[in-house]
């Protein structure tokens, strides 16, 4: 699996309504913040390297977007195309806060449209949750990222997802269960990012911790991380690709039943990525 995250993709403010919700937030922080944080170039570096080699799997765990407006969308659906379009790669996408930044039907229906295309059709935004599976995995696919306040960042993991979630895990596991979603399950620091953190997942933790899921992938913490188990087994964090400099790489080892994983930096000096420690 070839794990990348968080590009953040940003513009203007691509109309007179975005003065009156949180995308003006998104807006002033971009052009004078994020602007300067994250090299696009990058995900363009990685697309090129997944074709060249590819792995069985590619999943991007949201925020392609900083403001989730339809030209920030197509900003970054233009250079993940050639993925896309590379249909003998699997690939799994999954929403970001960023991405579902706002009710604003443009906004809306632009997020939908590029997890449907992302996905190939395979499934869209109002399918999730959903499982399925990939190779030796089995794939729990969820959103928990919806609009919030002007000064928060934080995301929901709502009770129906949640009891579908405990209802997957609760039958008999054939082969490793893997969870796809935009934020940690297991928060960091939650007092200091009580505005960024995910709520309502306590229950899906509780099946992380006791090994019915073997391992969760996010993304929203731009810098990469990784709580695992001797076997592999835990959670891991892919940073932001754009600017981070960096995704993941996990390989299952199915005799010995293990994850292993490796962080991949991109650097200046280097055409593909290298591990890293």
């Amino acid at each position: 699996i070839i794990h990348l995250s968080d590009s953040h993709a940003g513009g203007p403010a691509e109309d007179w309504q975005a003065y009156f919700d949180k995308r003006w937030v998104g807006v002033f922080n971009y052009r004078f913040r994020r602007k300067f944080q994250h090299d696009q170039s990058l995900l363009a570096r990685a697309v090129a390297w997944l074709l060249a080699d590819p792995p069985d799997l590619v999943v991007c765990t949201g925020d392609i977007t900083s403001t989730g407006q339809p030209g920030e969308f197509a900003a970054a659906l233009t250079v993940l195309e050639p993925l896309i379009q590379a249909t003998t790669i699997p690939l799994i996408f999954v929403p970001g806060n960023h991405d579902y930044y706002v009710h604003h039907p443009r906004c809306v229906a632009a997020m939908k449209d590029a997890v449907r295309r992302i996905n190939r059709n395979r499934f869209g935004f109002d399918d999730l949750p959903l499982r399925c599976t990939s190779g030796e995995l089995e794939l729990l696919v969820i959103n928990n990222s919806r609009p919030s306040n002007l000064l928060a960042s934080w995301g929901f993991l709502d009770p129906e997802t949640s009891r579908k979630v405990v209802e997957w895990c609760a039958g008999p596991k054939t082969r490793p269960r893997v969870l796809i979603g935009h934020y940690p399950l297991i928060e960091r620091h939650p007092l200091l990012r009580f505005r960024h953190r995910l709520y309502g997942q306590r229950e899906v933790r509780r099946l992380l911790e006791a090994g019915a899921i073997d391992l969760s992938l996010c993304g929203h913490q731009h810098r990469p991380d990784a709580f695992l188990d001797h076997r592999g087994r835990g959670e891991i964090c892919a940073g932001s690709i754009t600017r981070s400099a960096c995704l993941a790489e996990i390989v299952y080892d199915r005799p010995q039943d293990i994850f292993s994983y490796r962080r991949l930096a991109f650097c200046d000096d280097q055409p593909h990525p290298r591990p890293q420690s």
